[in-house]
């Protein structure tokens, strides 16, 4: 897919993109899905929003000026365009690569990125704290906001929607209405945006909202913007919802249509009261497989240019063995439920969806809403399994604070993409969840070494009925172990001794599992023995397994994808303190930082999370214990 013309070379800055001619925009337009399309297709990424808002991202540009005036892209996914025209357009081929550009907006990455999001619906409050800061100022600057139809499901949205009246007259929202979030929208307000978009009276509506922005000036186009309004309210009062919140709302109207955005613009940044523009866009636009598979397209890897087909995997996803897993389940067990905020793919729950509809509950991107939702299911005797990215699950903290262990509900908390989740970076990583949940009571919190112990924890936790409780487990395949036909129901809070020893003794939590069986061979070479244990049990602790290791080794060593600070090494040094054991502990995760994207290779390596590094690191720490080693 390549350009004939060059105006994309040209443009290094917003000045640069105002000095274009007009119609040359859609040119313009055209070069940028193009250089999307094709540098994606090597790096990954959020194609489908962003070629949604190409035409969109121009006409911000052209009307208003960062970094000045502040642009506030909810979750900020769609945010490529701003970047290629703030001037960062030759590291596009650097995009969500280590050491490259942030596949969100990043305040450091940026003087144009005002403020850094990575999770939906953050984008109204933030704002309206810039208008509100602005107000007190004095200041003439405008923001802006642009949130998807998605970021409307969620409560933190509304909240902010209820106090912009009061608190600032001067407020631009822009409703980017594509119908998905990363799957397709549900819920009330889904359809109620949907009726607007389909209504028969539709077609008249666009044509008049066409001539307001063509007749722009004086009396007329106070007069015209009136009929607009009472256009919009006969076709199913679509309006109301939002003018009832203190807004003007104006729309729909073509999110692609370049003149139509740039007058439209124009005319809202002269408003005195806070103004909602309605565009209608489609997710994908410009790019056949895009447009067919959007919800694949929301976020992927590497992909074929002409077909959009991916490298085809052999190994099954944890998250594709938990949607079969609890298909399987369900078939037989009727109370189970399986419950996810917006991301019935990306949790492998598509699979239950389709065989259980009846059972299924995407709430929409409300994660507060979904944990509220399961307590009740689980007071009505149901199983639910509520299944939720670990840093969104996040969200939902007080809820499994004061509602579900507060009363001790059965609730199965499943937390995807725990650990590192690689090139999405800091708003992904879910790096936190131990620390989260290890200091609520009544938690049952584990973690799996592999697939087919992931199954059999999946069963234990259908079949546990004493309180919540919780896995996580990573992004991506594990070790392609393949679980047994008949899961195993586990022992709560007992561990998995693996490899025996004397010398030092090593914790490796889930994912590192594989990790520490790789440090033993490696200290088995300088003739260190060291014994693997798979802990399974972050709460509660296997305290005879890690009793009897402090009393028979010189050293004990734990492995976590998480933050050091209160994860599941805390544990066990809390336990080694009660018991008043001395023996030497290392811990060995992640720094008491937000850890930058990358491949996860490359920021283990980074950060000394490699078998060898973390040999190294036991050598050293045996060598401080007065133990006589021979040199590595």
């Amino acid at each position: 897919m390549e350009s004939q013309s060059h105006l994309l070379s040209t443009i290094d800055s917003p000045a640069a993109l105002k000095a274009l001619p007009e119609d040359q925009l859609p040119t313009l337009a055209q070069e940028i899905r193009e250089q999307l399309i094709n540098t994606l297709s090597k790096t990954g990424g959020h194609l489908g929003p962003n070629l949604g808002v190409v035409e969109l991202t121009i006409a911000l540009h052209r009307v208003f000026e960062t970094p000045k005036d502040k642009f506030l892209f909810d979750v900020s996914h769609q945010g490529y365009i701003h970047k290629i025209l703030t001037g960062r357009g030759s590291q596009l081929s650097t995009i969500r690569q280590h050491g490259g550009l942030n596949g969100f907006l990043l305040r450091t990455e940026s003087e144009h990125d005002c403020y850094g999001a990575g999770h939906a619906g953050t984008s109204l409050s933030a704002a309206l704290g810039f208008a509100a800061a602005r107000d007190q100022h004095q200041g003439e600057e405008h923001v802006v906001t642009v949130a998807g139809d998605a970021a409307f499901t969620c409560g933190v949205s509304y909240e902010a929607l209820n106090n912009v009246a009061a608190t600032t007259k001067r407020f631009i929202v822009v409703l980017n209405d594509n119908k998905w979030s990363i799957a397709k929208n549900t819920g009330a307000i889904a359809q109620h945006f949907n009726r607007i978009t389909t209504s028969p009276a539709y077609a008249h509506l666009h044509e008049q909202a066409a001539k307001f922005v063509e007749w722009i000036g004086g009396k007329k186009a106070r007069h015209l913007a009136h009929k607009i309004e009472t256009g919009v309210k006969q076709i199913l009062l679509p309006g109301v919802i939002f003018e009832d919140l203190g807004f003007r709302y104006y729309g729909p109207i073509d999110g692609h249509d370049i003149p139509l955005l740039i007058r439209t613009f124009e005319f809202l940044k002269t408003q005195q009261e806070p103004v909602l523009l309605h565009i209608l866009t489609e997710k994908g636009k410009g790019y056949a497989p895009a447009l067919a598979k959007p919800d694949k397209f929301h976020g992927l890897g590497k992909y074929q240019l002409d077909t959009g087909e991916t490298d085809p995997s052999t190994t099954p996803t944890y998250s594709e063995i938990l949607g079969h897993t609890l298909t399987n389940f369900a078939t037989q067990d009727r109370a189970i439920v399986a419950i996810t905020a917006a991301m019935p793919t990306g949790t492998g729950l598509a699979s239950f969806a389709h065989q259980h509809p009846d059972r299924f509950y995407d709430v929409g991107i409300a994660e507060e809403h979904a944990a509220l939702f399961a307590s009740g299911m689980a007071i009505e005797r149901f199983k639910p399994f509520l299944t939720i990215y670990s840093t969104f699950m996040q969200r939902a903290f007080d809820m499994i604070v004061h509602d579900i262990a507060l009363q001790n509900l059965n609730v199965r908390l499943c937390m995807d993409r725990a650990g590192l989740s690689g090139d999405d970076g800091p708003t992904h990583h879910g790096l936190f969840d131990i620390a989260y949940l290890r200091g609520i009571p009544n938690i049952v919190h584990m973690q799996p070494k592999d697939e087919e112990e992931f199954v059999d924890m999946l069963w234990t936790m259908t079949n546990y009925n004493q309180g919540p409780i919780a896995i996580r487990y990573p992004r991506g395949a594990g070790t392609g172990a393949i679980p047994k036909k008949n899961p195993a129901l586990l022992e709560i809070g007992k561990a998995e001794l693996l490899r025996d020893g004397t010398d030092v003794a090593i914790f490796g939590l889930g994912n590192f599992c594989a990790v520490a069986l790789e440090v033993a061979e490696i200290l088995a070479q300088q003739g260190i023995q060291a014994a693997v244990i798979n802990p399974r049990w972050i709460k509660p602790l296997d305290t005879e397994m890690i009793t009897l290791f402090a009393k028979k080794s010189s050293l004990l060593v734990t492995l976590e994808d998480h933050v050091l600070l209160n994860g599941f090494g805390t544990g066990i040094a809390e336990h080694l303190s009660d018991q008043r054991l001395t023996t030497p502990l290392l811990r060995i995760g992640w720094p008491d930082q937000f850890i930058e994207h990358g491949s996860v290779p490359i920021l283990r390596k980074k950060y000394g999370l490699t078998a060898e590094a973390i040999a190294e690191k036991i050598i050293r720490a045996l060598s401080a214990c007065e133990k006589k080693l021979s040199p590595i």
